[in-house]
């Protein structure tokens, strides 16, 4: 596809200039209008220089009146038609009143009188001005109105911006408690060496999670080193209870999802099947490409819907003395974001797999990084550093 050397720009983007672009072509192309109508009348070519005159004259009045409309157009309506229908007629008085003098001073032997030079020119010039009226206000109106949407488009925005950020960050706090409690209990113990590594992986996830975008995206490689960096921390409390396996296409690795959308449904998992059994259980993650979709399924070998927390986990409250609280991974959670970022273009689903457990299901438009986005770094564990 060709590329053009230069970006278009909108017309109106620089108001100033436009209107001067405005008012030189339509005044240019009445005298032009004028001009041919009066040659084709055999008028002389010495009353092109009346012409001349009256469209200066006309130019400069309707300078003018762009600075009285300028005031009015952001008034009530009430006092921009009023003022308006009082300022247009004295304007065109002026304009025909100049027009009439300069004809009679060319025709100093015509029979006809001033008053009746004056009624004959007001006629055009109230249909010039008039005209020229109209169309400054009808520009002026269809501006602000985009203006308006644009306002509206850009608050929406940040509205969903807002939305995505906060959805982001509602990662359990329950996660770093413990994992500090877990660090503390290792330093207690004086295992320096296991509680230096569970730090160094905390500060590596938390770091990413700070600088990488709420409202960004990253690809299935980048989402998986994270996760598997957060699986590191899980793991050095839960030890062999929790048990992980990647079934990555290669071909999806290059895909982008938001960033830290698989954290929080890992999360889920942990605490509702590997929490929620002494044998603890094995979580899958598994990415295909289903056509021109991404589809994306987290499953676990836990108790799955049978289990008395069931509705906690799908909704992601719990309650603590009979209030309300949030947990922060509820699955609603991760359907907003993907409501935010696809609109109608996604999928998401919960099952119950018939060999039992849960598992979540998500498909998503597959996209590429284009060459120009930037990436963010994503984190290394410490053991594969090592």
């Amino acid at each position: 596809m060709a590329v053009l050397p230069f970006r278009p720009t909108p017309f109106f983007a620089n108001k100033n200039q436009a209107f001067w672009r405005l008012q030189s072509a339509g005044w240019a192309g009445a005298m032009l209008l004028r001009a041919m109508s009066s040659l084709a009348n055999a008028q002389p070519p010495s009353f092109l220089v009346l012409l001349l005159i009256a469209t200066i004259t006309g130019f400069s009045i309707s300078l003018l009146l762009s600075v009285i409309y300028r005031q009015l157009i952001s008034q009530r309506p009430l006092i921009t038609w009023g003022v308006t229908m009082i300022v247009l007629p004295f304007a065109v008085g002026l304009n025909a009143f100049i027009d009439a003098w300069v004809i009679s001073l060319y025709r100093a032997e015509s029979e006809g009188s001033f008053a009746q030079l004056f009624i004959g020119v007001f006629y055009l010039d109230l249909t010039l001005l008039g005209a020229w009226t109209a169309l400054y206000y009808a520009v002026n109106f269809f501006l602000q109105i985009e203006e308006q949407q644009d306002q509206l488009i850009r608050l929406e925005n940040q509205a969903t911006s807002a939305q995505l950020t906060m959805l982001r960050y509602q990662l359990n706090p329950h996660f770093l408690f413990n994992t500090l409690n877990s660090i503390s209990t290792l330093v207690l113990l004086k295992q320096t060496e296991p509680a230096n590594a569970m730090l160094s992986r905390l500060s590596s996830f938390l770091r990413y999670t700070l600088i990488t975008e709420p409202t960004g995206r990253v690809t299935v490689q980048q989402e998986i080193d994270t996760l598997k960096l957060y699986l590191d921390i899980e793991r050095m409390r839960f030890e062999e209870r929790l048990r992980t396996t990647f079934n990555i296409d290669p071909q999806t690795e290059a895909a982008l999802l938001p960033s830290l959308l698989l954290q929080p449904l890992v999360e889920n998992a942990i605490k509702y099947a590997v929490g929620a059994q002494e044998t603890g259980a094995e979580i899958t993650i598994t990415t295909q490409l289903i056509g021109q979709n991404l589809r994306i399924t987290v499953s676990d070998t836990g108790p799955g819907l049978q289990s008395p927390s069931a509705s906690n986990r799908l909704s992601g409250v719990s309650f603590d003395g009979g209030e309300p609280v949030s947990t922060g991974v509820g699955l609603a959670n991760i359907r907003d974001r993907l409501a935010q970022a696809y609109g109608e273009q996604h999928r998401f689903e919960t099952l119950e797999p018939p060999e039992g457990g849960f598992a979540v299901v998500i498909e998503i438009p597959f996209e590429r990084r284009e060459a120009t986005e930037s990436e963010p770094i994503a984190p290394r564990s410490v053991a594969a550093a090592s």
